[in-house]
């Protein structure tokens, strides 16, 4: 966890803290919207990562659910743009945020599990 933190900080110029909390939205965003058996092998590769997800999910939906619900529903890969700005991050820092998150996945997951979160979730390659 702490090489894809350093890519992250590295990338998107935000701080330890951000870049810890950006992270795990996205890795509780993927759990809540991709194909499970891919996921699982994501958390796995890397360590850490169920810990931020959770602390980003708040356990039971936390902001992640709160912000769905307003979209009326799941919300996709807008309601994770939306509370990644809520964050603090920026448009460009979303997207280095994601490219380097993914770049990590596929070095650590593996192509196919990446490929596979990436295909089954709608609009998500466009930040990948």
């Amino acid at each position: 966890m702490d090489e894809l933190i350093s890519r992250i900080v590295a990338a998107s110029g935000l701080d330890e803290g951000l870049a810890r909390k950006a992270i795990g939205i996205i890795l509780a965003f993927l759990q809540k919207e991709g194909p499970a058996a891919e996921i699982e092998q994501l958390m796995s590769a890397l360590p850490g990562a169920q810990e931020l997800a959770d602390s980003a999910s708040g356990g039971k939906g936390g902001l992640m659910g709160m912000v769905g619900g307003l979209m009326g529903g799941g919300g996709g890969v807008m309601a994770l743009g939306g509370q990644l700005m809520g964050a603090g991050l920026s448009m460009g820092q979303i997207q280095s945020v994601s490219k380097e998150m993914f770049a990590v996945g596929r070095e650590k997951a593996g192509e196919d599990a990446m490929g596979a979160i990436v295909g089954a979730i709608p609009g998500l390659g466009q930040f990948v």
